[in-house]
Parts: structure tokens; sequence; C-alpha cells
């Protein structure tokens, strides 16, 4: 039987004759199928978070002020807003106070959520379940909640914290208040925020830990090495990229704490020594009607997440191409 035999065109337009064996080239089917399902989400991002980002961006340039929330024109200021946000000592302050704040959450809960999972990769299964159930407990309750629960305990008069510290250390603690100094004030804070950390990082690290192999283990508590040696040479080369991304993610959450802090300067915090950014914010635009100023201090915000975000991804990418 006479085979029929393929052409191919060349530039200078000729044709070739091709062996009549040569499969046919046929363009790969569903190649933009991946793209056409991106398509929703990217729009449900657009709406729900790109626009408003929009609209903050604009409103950083404008004299945007109660007045316009009734419907007045915005009129524009250029870059007025930032240079008032750059040049007010406040503003530098408040930023120091949340970077501050922000790296003590973050070593605060790090380490003790790294202890914990740990102690959950040790113990036994009745054991684990019971530590599995409370961390559960404190990540589900929600902040607003565990806030004015801690902000009882350590109330003036009537807080269990000055009760026991009081019976155990025998000084007077009566009528000791914990938020009026803004150093115990954010003592105060660093423990309910960390409270409502640890639990995503002691599962997160203990998710981790059970993929280390345990041959390894063995072989390294055989040749002599201590339980800091095998960690710190065997377990965190493991769980290194593990460890970057918890730590990237605790800095964005911990560099926009906002109800926590609002909450206890509602119970007896000094709201000018106690302002980390979300809360000065807040009011900035909200309790001070300045939705201009309140903007630009929200995008250098912005800013600032974002470029956590790119060193963060570009880690990402680095360990996968590894």
């Amino acid at each position: 039987m006479t085979s029929t035999l393929l052409v191919r065109e060349h530039e200078s337009g000729g044709v070739q004759e091709l062996p009549p064996d040569e499969p046919r080239r046929s363009r790969p089917r569903g190649r933009f199928t991946p793209l056409l399902l991106l398509v929703p989400a990217c729009l449900i991002l657009i709406a729900i978070i790109g626009w408003p980002l929009v609209q903050l961006f604009v409103m950083s340039f404008q004299e945007f002020g109660r007045a316009q929330v009734f419907g007045m024109p915005a009129p524009f200021v250029g870059f007025e807003n930032y240079q008032r946000v750059l040049g007010d000592p406040q503003f530098w302050a408040v930023l120091g106070r949340s970077i501050l704040f922000c790296l003590a959450n973050v070593v605060t809960a790090m380490t003790l959520g790294t202890l914990i999972a740990l102690l959950m990769n040790r113990v036994n299964r009745f054991f684990k379940v019971l530590v599995s159930v409370g961390l559960l407990l404190a990540w589900a309750m929600p902040a607003l909640t565990a806030t004015i629960v801690w902000g009882w305990m350590f109330d003036t008069q009537y807080g269990v914290v000055n009760y026991l510290l009081e019976a155990v250390s025998g000084q007077d603690f009566t009528n000791h208040s914990w938020l009026i100094d803004p150093f115990s004030f954010f003592v105060v804070a660093t423990i309910i925020v960390t409270w409502g950390a640890v639990p995503f990082v002691a599962f997160t690290i203990y998710a981790g830990l059970t993929q280390v192999p345990g041959e390894v283990l063995e072989a390294s508590q055989l040749d002599g090495a201590g339980a800091w040696q095998r960690f710190r040479l065997i377990v965190f080369p493991y769980l290194r990229s593990i460890f970057v991304v918890v730590i990237i993610l605790q800095v964005i959450w911990d560099l926009r704490v906002f109800t926590q802090i609002f909450a206890l300067q509602g119970i007896g915090g000094i709201k000018e020594q106690t302002s980390t950014l979300g809360v000065y914010i807040y009011q900035t635009s909200i309790g001070g009607g300045d939705y201009g100023t309140g903007g630009a201090i929200a995008v250098i915000m912005v800013l600032l997440m974002v470029a956590i975000s790119v060193f963060y991804v570009r880690r990402s990418l680095k360990e996968e191409e590894q």
C-alpha cells in the first residue's frame, strides 16, 4: 500500500518531503484549562482585595475628612499626607514600638511553639491528644474574647494574677495596675498574642517533625549527640523551610495586630504610649476623622507587608529549586 507523503513549508517557500512514519504534530489540548480555572479566584481577589487597595491608594493622595464621607468632593493634595506622616515623630515612635512588639511576639511564639511540638513528638498518645485539645481550644478562642478573659485575670482589684503573686511572693500586689505602665501593658499584650499564636506554630512544627527520619536521629544518638545537637544539626536542617514560612507569617500577623491592643486600651491602657500601627491607623482615620492621613499610613504598612511577602515568595521559590 502506497503511503501518503507529508510536506513541510520552508521559509524560502519550498517544500520538503518527510518520511511517511513521522508523526503529525498536534497542539496540546487543555493547555489553557489551568488558567481558566484560576479566573474565578482572581476575580474574587480583585473585587475583595484589589479594588479596596486602589481606593486606599487614591485616598492617601486626597484631603479626605468627615465631609467627604458624606459626599463632598475630595481635593487632591499630592504627597502632602505622606510628608505629614513621615515628618511626625509620633509615627516613627509607633512604628518602632510595633516592630519591637512584633519581634517579642515572634520570638516568644516560635520558642514556645517549637518546645511544645518537640514535647508532642515524645509523649505517648494520651498526652498527645490532651495537648492537642488544649491547643485547639486556645486557637479557637476569638481574639477579643481572649483579651477580655486575660484582662479580667490582670484586673487591678479582682485579678487572679495579683492574688497569686501576693500569695507566692509575700509582697503587696493589692490594686497593682498592669496596664498603666507601657512596659507591663505590652507584657500582657504579648501573653495574649502568644496565647493565640502558639497553637499554629506547634501544629505546623509538629507536622514537620513527623517527616524527620527516625533512623537518622537514632544513629546520631548512638554516636553521642545530645538533644540540642540533634535538633541543631539534624532536625532544624530538615525543617528550615517550615521555620522560614512560619516566622514570616508570624511577622506579618504580629505587625498588624489590632484587636488585642485596642481592647486592652479600653480596659485601662494609655493610648498615646501603647498604640501600634493597626490601632494608630484607626485612631487617625476613624477616631480623628483624617482618612487621607490614615490612608497614607495604611499604604506605608501595606508596602512593608509586600516587602516581607516578596522575601517569603523568593525564599520559597529558592527552596523549591533546591
